[in-house]
């Protein structure tokens, strides 16, 4: 469909623009999946020609992309905020929690964190995927500090944690949400139990086990790193 839209001749309808096409996107992605949502999908959503939308995106990776970019911003502040209400020497259990809880708040966004290394980083310009692993550099510093408050953790361990948790949330959630025909399938076969994922519990376990690893006593002399 089209709407008679109009090419944006100023910058901030040139922004109003891409927001549009950004909130589509972020639509369509939540009710179908990141996967399932092609350019011409959010070009009909927004009322414009898929040429059209070229003028403000280069590719539907390069959308994506920047919505996963936003998702890190978000989830970093809401994060840090958790964090931010404890006290250090917190359990690994609760840092765990605040953790999981806070990325399974957000589905969209560890879809999208799935689909970032697969796929969104593969179609766009080299520009941005510098400014997408900027914004995750830049959150990742302060999840860091957050940690740091609370943990005696060195930076390449909270740069581990978050990556765990960032990269299993993203499996993780993918695995929970297969096809309907896929979890009748599971459901209907007490053998495939084990195929029924939980996202927050699995996640919180898994990260509890890393926070007290990291912040055990370390060994006298510690064998070199393979």
């Amino acid at each position: 469909m089209t709407s008679g839209f109009q090419r944006a001749r100023s910058a901030e309808a040139k922004q109003q623009r891409e927001q549009a096409i950004l909130d589509a996107a972020t639509r369509l992605g939540a009710e179908r999946g990141i996967r399932q949502v092609t350019l011409t999908d959010i070009a009909e959503a927004v009322g414009m020609h898929k040429s059209a939308m070229l003028r403000y995106f280069e590719t539907r990776e390069q959308i994506f992309l920047k919505l996963t970019a936003a998702g890190w911003r978000d989830w970093s502040a809401e994060l840090r905020a958790r964090l931010g209400r404890l006290r250090p020497g917190a359990s690994a259990a609760v840092i765990a929690r605040a953790f999981a809880d806070s990325l399974v708040a957000r589905p969209m966004f560890c879809d999208l964190l799935a689909q970032a290394p697969l796929n969104l980083e593969r179609n766009v310009s080299l520009e941005s995927v510098r400014a997408f692993k900027l914004v995750t550099l830049d959150e990742v510093v302060a999840i860091s500090a957050g940690l740091q408050r609370l943990l005696p953790l060195a930076e390449r361990e909270c740069v581990d944690v978050i990556a765990t948790a960032t990269s299993l949330a993203g499996a993780l959630w993918q695995m929970a949400t297969p096809g309907p025909q896929v979890q009748a399938l599971y459901r209907s076969d007490p053998r495939l139990a084990h195929a029924v994922v939980e996202v927050g519990p699995r996640l919180i376990r898994i990260l509890t086990a890393t926070l007290s690893g990291f912040t055990s006593e370390a060994p006298a002399n510690p064998t070199e790193e393979s």
